[in-house]
């Protein structure tokens, strides 16, 4: 699954434009690695995010192409 529907579809980040709009500026890591909108994400996955002034880390847990509001909690965990 593209990251920038990844991100959409576990509400991390609110739109997909906006998550292809933070990953084309460097500020998305996948395995330490500066990830594209287009990256392909995978479970076992581990995703920053970098937010102004703080970070976001998650893994990766599921990559299902549906998925409700309620379970998309699901599709990550924190790491910290």
């Amino acid at each position: 699954m593209r990251l920038d529907k990844y991100l959409k579809l576990s509400r991390l980040v609110k739109r997909r434009t906006l998550a292809k709009e933070i990953a084309d500026k460097g500020r998305i890591e996948i395995n330490q690695r500066v990830a594209k909108s287009s990256t392909d994400v995978q479970p076992g996955d581990q995703i920053t995010i970098h937010y102004g002034n703080r970070d976001v880390q998650v893994e990766v847990v599921s990559t299902p192409e549906i998925v409700k509001k309620v379970d998309a909690e699901q599709m990550y965990r924190f790491i910290n």
